[in-house]
C-alpha cells in the first residue's frame, strides 16, 4: 500500500456494515438501530473507521466508501 492510500481490508465486518450506513447518510441513532446496539456503539464504531482509515470526519468517510465503490453513489 502507497503512502496516503487506505485499506478497507483493516475494518471488521461491523464496521463496514457502520460506514455503509454512514455512506448512505444515517445517523448514529439511524445506525444503532438498524444495527440492534447502541449509539454510544455506533459511534465508536464510527471513530475506529475514521481512526484506520485516516479520515477526518463522516463525511471524508462517506466519500472513501463512495469512491471505493463499497456503495453505489
Amino acid at each position: 500500500m502507497k503512502n496516503g492510500e487506505r485499506d478497507h481490508g483493516l475494518l471488521t465486518a461491523q464496521e463496514k456494515k457502520v460506514l455503509k450506513l454512514v455512506a448512505n447518510g444515517e445517523t448514529n441513532k439511524e445506525i444503532a438501530a438498524a444495527l440492534c446496539i447502541s449509539p454510544a456503539t455506533a459511534k465508536r464504531h464510527l471513530e475506529n473507521i475514521l481512526t484506520k482509515l485516516q479520515l477526518k470526519n463522516r463525511v471524508t468517510a462517506a466519500v472513501y466508501a463512495v469512491k471505493e465503490r463499497m456503495i453505489s453513489p
